[in-house]
């Protein structure tokens, strides 16, 4: 118990700590040459490690979906010797947390721990991601929780809403259908099936690691060859690019509730593009959350059609999308329809005023250093910021690229990304004089 309370103390700190006046990220490689980035922090004695595996959902095996989403669910039900309870046991007595997580692009596993316990924690994870047991009790039991998921949100409108649109977007994609499967592809899955997931996804050559706290360059060096340098040097191939398809249009999905979800979008700009930020700030202004959008103003402020309502740029792996979503009684549904293609088509055709850029500006530089609350939170940007393709002076370099932003810049994207005639909207729900439309 004291042990537990000591890390519960600890992350307390963490968490409240301010942000230092600047992030030094170090470029570390190991001897073993295992690339990550690291924030030295010895402040308390506790770090954070983020690994990513490139690929995630999107490497299932043709029939087999659902198949990476299951296996990094039991990747801590058991390592080597230890059945689920026993590494369970093992992690709380060295008060280590452990998270493994699948997404669309990747399979994520993320580490806390004391430095006191840092070679036992790690020993431990090690095992977890080296040696997984993938015993056919555990993976009866994950996969029940699996499917109890699938089950509720099979008739939740939101997630009805997202599937739908990604599928209309994507197709025969990975990206166009649930990355943890449907309730018969995940019942079909056999502990063969796990197996053969783990050796495509778990691989050093789509491996990004962050690392912050409590170590140096030359510790994290030596972990990391003890912790991944006995995973296979390469895993199954990523897919190809995914060209998004979706058209302009309404799609209808009838589901009996007495608001309707709206989920909508069109293609979106690449990470890389000389524009993206120009189309950023744009986004901020239109419809991004976390301050007073045109679209906030409009549909729910002066209308009060919505409770929220929000748009984001979504950069993939493998496509790139500009995406929003929000909910309104059915027979006002229509309405903010009819008010979001119109205000697509207003920032499309007059750009933005300077006063929207300024304001945009100020929120999006200030907001940008809360980020970083956190060595948990900072790993993950870290990671974030290499499968990016970004570089450590991105951190420093970030609030000068919004600041260079222009109406102008902003103008000349927005006709590129804002298109009404391709805006896209799936409807679930039961919307008064809304029907579908191709």
């Amino acid at each position: 118990m004291m042990i537990r309370f000591a890390m519960a103390a600890l992350l307390t700190a963490v968490f409240a700590a301010p942000l230092h006046a600047a992030i030094d990220i170090q470029e570390v490689t190991s001897p073993g040459g295992i690339e990550a980035w690291l924030v030295e922090d010895h402040s308390i004695p506790f770090a954070a490690i983020e690994i990513r595996f490139q690929g995630g959902g999107s490497l299932d095996r043709e029939g087999k979906r659902g198949a990476v989403n299951l296996m990094t669910g039991l990747l801590e039900e058991g390592a080597g010797e230890m059945d689920a309870q026993a590494f369970a046991a093992a992690r709380d007595a060295l008060a280590a947390s452990f998270g493994f997580d699948s997404h669309l692009d990747a399979v994520s596993v993320s580490a806390r721990f004391l430095t006191e316990n840092r070679d036992e924690a790690m020993a431990l994870l090690r095992e977890a991601l080296v040696n997984p047991r993938f015993d056919q009790e555990a993976v009866d039991r994950v996969r029940g929780q699996v499917l109890s998921g699938l089950r509720s949100e099979a008739t939740d409108p939101n997630t009805m809403a997202s599937r739908a649109f990604y599928e209309m977007a994507f197709g025969t994609h990975p990206y166009g259908s649930d990355m943890r499967g449907t309730l018969e592809s995940v019942a079909a899955l056999t502990r063969d099936d796990v197996v053969n997931a783990y050796q495509d996804a778990l691989a050093r050559d789509r491996l990004y690691v962050g690392a912050t706290g409590d170590i140096t360059a030359e510790e994290l060096g030596v972990l990391l060859d003890e912790l991944l340098g006995d995973l296979p040097e390469t895993g199954a191939p990523l897919p190809d690019p995914a060209e998004v398809s979706v058209t302009g249009g309404v799609t209808v999905i009838p589901f009996e509730t007495p608001q309707s979800v709206v989920f909508f979008g069109d293609a979106g700009i690449p990470r890389d593009d000389p524009d993206f930020f120009a189309a950023f700030v744009a986004d901020a202004i239109l419809g991004g959350s976390g301050r007073q959008s045109r679209l906030s103003t409009e549909v729910r402020e002066k209308r009060g059609l919505t409770y929220g309502v929000g748009t984001a740029l979504v950069n993939f792996d493998l496509s790139d999308m500009l995406l929003g979503q929000f909910a309104s009684a059915n027979d006002r549904v229509g309405q903010a329809i009819g008010i979001v293609r119109d205000e697509w088509a207003k920032i499309a055709e007059e750009g933005v005023t300077d006063a929207e850029l300024e304001e945009a500006k100020t929120y999006l530089t200030g907001a940008y250093p809360l980020r970083f609350d956190g060595n948990g939170t900072i790993a993950r940007i870290l990671v974030g910021m290499q499968m990016d393709g970004l570089t450590p002076a991105y951190v420093t370099e970030r609030n000068d690229k919004v600041n260079a932003v222009t109406a102008e810049d902003i103008r000349r994207v927005a006709q590129r990304l804002y298109r009404p005639d391709n805006l896209r909207f799936v409807v679930v729900g039961q919307p008064e004089g809304v029907e579908s439309v191709n």
